[in-house]
């Protein structure tokens, strides 16, 4: 028989669920729930720390998001964090296995991770930090931490083209799978590693490709097995590609590039936009981070990873600013490290 809830019950479900005030505070808070801000937790979490973790999305969300059938360019051990091996099937993960290697880790050492709930202020000094997130329904949820840790990567940020028709529901700037591109005509922007996979992926799996890129040819980032694998498409006719070109308007069911013969309108159905992300520089000029002029790098010590605001951690990709090839999970793990080495003189834990 179904139970019909009483009018005390409806109420109380109304209510918003409160967290007991001990479980709002901590020594330390994550933002950012990535490889890099769940090292930070673990490290601090080694020498006795109190640490909550925040994330807007889900754990290790920019991994999520990756290509359904990505494989990593490195080799699992370089992705290791907490001192817990991760052994795959091949030579390098697939991004399978790497959301269940991050779960796991996550368990073993029962972090205290608060997914979905997205950090929009960050007030107070060292030692006395309020922070403030929403949660999926907007329900603000008020935190007291005594140093915090900011680790919010750049995979949520894209960056944009600022062109007519950017907004129209066909153009992405994330690419997920093939399928639902079989037999369409598809624009990929880009040059580097993002786009040569996609526009191979795209070409196998039978969509009509057209890479365009403002440089000469395909960036020297792109990976020495994928690199000549694509110039050998676009070589035999079997992928367009326009170099030293770049996109002027796109339009429901085409778009305009403007090439070096001259503009050109080519049919298109969908247009995978993959020019690179950026770390949200506003979010963290807001928690008052000085950042360099040209590179957006945060002003923090280079050993401790302390940043111009006394109790505010950076780590991972966001410590290069605008150069976000130079971090990765390889180096950012270490991060966690560093900054816990400072944690450990001045809590004294």
């Amino acid at each position: 028989m179904p139970h019909f809830l009483t009018d005390e019950e409806l109420d109380t479900l109304a209510k918003p669920q409160t967290k007991a005030p001990e479980q709002m505070r901590c020594d330390v808070l994550v933002i950012g729930a990535g490889p890099t801000g769940l090292a930070c937790a673990i490290e601090a979490q080694k020498i006795g720390l109190k640490v909550i973790i925040l994330d807007k999305g889900c754990l290790v969300n920019s991994l999520f998001h990756y290509p359904a059938n990505m494989v990593f360019f490195t080799t699992p051990e370089l992705l290791e964090i907490g001192d817990i091996p991760f052994t795959t099937a091949q030579q390098k993960p697939t991004r399978e296995e790497a959301l269940e290697y991050y779960r796991k880790v996550a368990e073993h050492y029962h972090l205290d991770l608060r997914q979905y709930e997205w950090v929009k202020t960050v007030l107070g000094e060292d030692g006395d930090f309020t922070i403030t997130a929403t949660d999926r329904a907007g329900r603000p949820h008020d935190y007291h931490a005594k140093k915090v840790v900011v680790s919010t990567g750049y995979y949520d940020l894209a960056n944009r083209l600022h062109i007519p028709g950017e907004d129209l529901p066909k153009v992405s700037h994330y690419y997920g799978e093939p399928h639902p591109y079989y037999d369409t005509d598809v624009l990929v922007i880009g040059g580097k590693n993002s786009a040569a996979i996609a526009a191979l992926d795209l070409w196998r799996h039978g969509g009509r490709v057209t890479l365009v890129h403002r440089g000469p040819q395909l960036h020297h980032h792109v990976k020495y097995w994928i690199k000549p694998d694509l110039e050998n498409r676009i070589k035999n006719g079997e992928i367009d590609a326009h170099f030293d070109s770049w996109v002027q308007e796109i339009g429901i069911d085409h778009v305009i590039v403007v090439t070096p013969s001259g503009p050109v309108r080519l049919k298109n159905d969908f247009v995978l936009a993959l020019v690179g992300y950026h770390p949200d520089y506003d979010f963290l000029r807001s928690m008052g981070i000085e950042l360099s002029e040209q590179q957006c790098r945060p002003v923090c010590d280079p050993v401790s990873l302390e940043s111009n605001v006394r109790g505010i951690y950076v780590a991972g990709v966001i410590v290069a600013g605008s150069r976000t090839n130079e971090i990765f999970i390889e180096n950012g793990r270490f991060h966690g490290k560093q900054i816990t080495a400072d944690l450990k003189i001045k809590l004294k834990p």
